[in-house]
């Protein structure tokens, strides 16, 4: 299995992606539904051709606890929870974008799925706007949106998720995660007892001669 490696230095911090999502809310002028959709691929780590294809029926509300949302890709379907915060902000979205059961959660302006031109040439400007222009970032310029999701991903595996956790709700592989993002998984200070590791593996008094 080819994947390409993703090193840290590619991702965004937490901080940078507030600070460009903030940025692209703060835009008059932009589609009302750029920022939302935005916001759930970046939280929810979404593929952003998944999350253009999202329907309002695809969000569960609860009365109490965790929300879902029901993700399709390829023709298999995953359900991610959502945390309070994230509930919170999509009923108010779908109320205040007056949607419906079967509406788009993310549509246009008439109605259709999210242009991919259009959020991309927003993201485009966030990035531009916010990210610092020095020797570091620069070069990070005009990085697809998709650098939400890789960023998201590695931020639940530093905060020690497990990497089966992490891959049913990215609707990928362990292996994929491990040959994607093998900084996460690198274990630099750990202590090998090699006496012990030599007394389970040597072979019996009995076969040795």
């Amino acid at each position: 299995m080819s994947v390409e490696v993703m090193e840290e230095e590619w991702l965004y911090s937490e901080e940078q992606v507030r600070a460009l999502l903030e940025w692209v809310r703060g835009q008059e002028g932009v589609e009302r539904s750029v920022y939302p959709f935005m916001r759930v691929v970046a939280e929810q780590a979404l593929r952003p051709g998944e999350a253009r294809g999202l329907r309002v029926s695809d969000v569960v509300f609860p009365e109490r606890g965790l929300g879902k949302l029901t993700v399709s890709y390829s023709g298999k379907a995953r359900v991610v929870p959502l945390r309070s915060q994230s509930v919170e902000f999509l009923r108010a979205w779908i109320s205040e974008a007056g949607l419906r059961e079967d509406d788009l959660l993310f549509p246009d302006l008439r109605g259709r799925s999210a242009s991919t031109p259009v959020y991309q040439r927003v993201w485009a400007q966030a990035q531009e706007a916010v990210l610092p222009r020095d020797e570091r970032y620069s070069w990070r310029l005009g990085e697809p949106i998709f650098i939400l999701r890789e960023s998201c991903l590695v931020k639940w595996l530093a905060m020690g998720t497990s990497p089966f956790t992490v891959a049913e709700l990215a609707g990928v592989t362990p292996s994929w995660l491990a040959l994607r993002y093998p900084h996460c998984f690198r274990v630099e200070d750990a202590e090998i007892y090699w006496d012990r590791l030599e007394a389970i593996m040597g072979l019996p008094e009995s076969l040795k001669s």
